[in-house]
């Protein structure tokens, strides 16, 4: 059986904490599952996490958005926009398996992180864990003569701060949440020396922007009365680095393409290591696979991104958000931390019929739960990645489904659109004005013959 683990392989995956209580027989593992049309790939998702008919529905984007839900959620809004939602398929996270959906335009991703999902699901998947749900509220404060005393001063009024803080939302607070901390930061401006206090806020499912700037609005007059300052900003910050999501996957050599394909993926990252402009497009592929998860469920990704690369850039030097080393035995050691402000509750992931069915899809139960999911694609994209720049390129299995792309939007006919697209592959010239040659020729063939 050339496709069997080996016996190292097979140890390594017995010894994996698999959860309890999951449903074996409930794989995501599905080959072929490309192969399928979408009717068909469908039904199985419909079978997988036992869908309505009406979930499917909003998962094949059938019939558009309802205009009242667009016209709830924005100003002016004239309509909504659809992007391709495609299916991630053969992840085991903590040994449960997830099929995982993803909304993005480019080619190749989805593919990818189903690739690097399969490659290591024979040594355990992936192993992901998180901190708590802490989001951090800014209070800022201008006019300080003594920025250190006025620092000892919020300190001492801390347990006052924090009531104050959690009687702003005492739903959050019986759900385990609400204000934890207070931190007190003295900085050096332009202008003067400010100080920014701190309220780190736990909120729970939610991704918390919301809470968090409602009880900094609310303690700051408390504040701006202790130190004798004036409140300026008062608002969350984007850098979640209290809310830290992580996951490591193992991809032995043999299902990789052997050591020397282990040698170039370490190689590649330490490149991105080593260099900011390498680092920003290693970054992007990260993001490529973690954002797709985060549009799909409705989050906000524009949060996410300013967050993934604010602490990538924590030490002062711009880094790789992943780190991937070599194993004693010769394997692909991946691990990846990043915040993750996600949520299950609020937003867009309540009112959007499409982002709900994504949710059930995933079967996620808290945020914690969606940020690790999303933080395990991420690894997988990366992986995927670098995986192709070290042995065939990046645009080999990418411009194959560009060529697909280009000769859709120059109006080919649905009968010559696999031959054209083998066309220019061929002759690697995959631009928009040979696919119309092509389609011209061979129409002109076919009027002939």
């Amino acid at each position: 059986m050339p496709n069997a683990p080996s016996k190292r392989i097979k140890k390594a995956r017995m010894g994996c904490p698999y959860a309890t209580g999951v449903d074996m027989e409930k794989t995501s593992r599905i080959e072929g599952f490309y192969k399928l049309g979408m009717a068909e790939r469908l039904r199985i998702v419909k079978e997988f996490a036992a869908l309505t008919d009406e979930e499917v529905m909003a998962l094949a984007g059938f019939g558009g958005m309802d205009p009242s839900i667009p016209d709830k959620m924005i100003e002016n809004a004239v309509g909504s926009f659809q992007l391709p939602l495609g299916i991630a398929t053969n992840f085991l996270i903590n040994g449960k398996d997830y099929l995982v959906p993803m909304a993005i335009e480019e080619p190749s991703v989805v593919a990818a992180a189903s690739n690097a999902a399969k490659m290591a699901r024979d040594a355990g998947g992936f192993h992901t864990s998180s901190t708590a749900p802490i989001m951090i509220g800014q209070i800022q404060l201008t006019n300080i003569r003594d920025p250190s005393r006025v620092k000892h001063l919020l300190l001492e009024h801390k347990d006052e701060i924090i009531d104050l803080a959690n009687k702003q939302d005492p739903m959050l607070v019986k759900l385990g949440g609400g204000a934890k901390d207070l931190a007190v930061r003295v900085i050096q401006t332009l202008k003067e020396h400010i100080v920014v206090v701190h309220l780190h806020i736990d909120v729970r499912d939610a991704m918390g922007a919301n809470a968090v700037n409602t009880m900094a609005e609310a303690v700051a007059p408390v504040i701006e009365s202790i130190s004798g300052g004036k409140v300026n900003l008062r608002i969350l910050s984007n850098l979640a680095s209290n809310r830290l999501a992580r996951a490591r996957a193992l991809w032995p050599k043999e299902a990789i393409g052997g050591e020397s394909v282990v040698d170039g993926v370490i190689g590649a990252y330490l490149f991105a290591e080593a260099d900011p402009y390498r680092c920003a497009t290693h970054n992007k592929g990260i993001m490529n696979g973690i954002d797709s998860v985060v549009i799909a469920t409705g989050n906000d990704w524009r949060a996410i991104e300013a967050g993934a690369h604010s602490y990538a850039a924590r030490s002062g030097m711009y880094k790789p958000l992943t780190i991937f080393e070599k194993t004693p035995e010769g394997d692909l050691a991946g691990t990846i931390e990043l915040p993750m402000a996600v949520g299950l509750v609020g937003g867009a992931t309540k009112v959007h019929p499409t982002a709900k069915a994504c949710v059930k899809l995933l079967g996620v139960k808290t945020a914690q739960e969606l940020g690790e999911v999303a933080a395990a694609v991420g690894l997988a994209q990366n992986f995927a990645a670098l995986r192709a720049l070290a042995t065939v390129g990046i645009q080999k299995g990418h411009m194959a489904l560009h060529a697909r792309n280009i000769v859709a939007s120059v109006g080919c006919p649905p009968e010559l659109v696999e031959e054209v697209t083998e066309i220019i592959i061929a002759e690697k010239k995959i631009r928009m004005d040979r696919a119309q040659e092509v389609i011209e020729e061979l129409k002109r063939k076919r009027g002939s013959a």
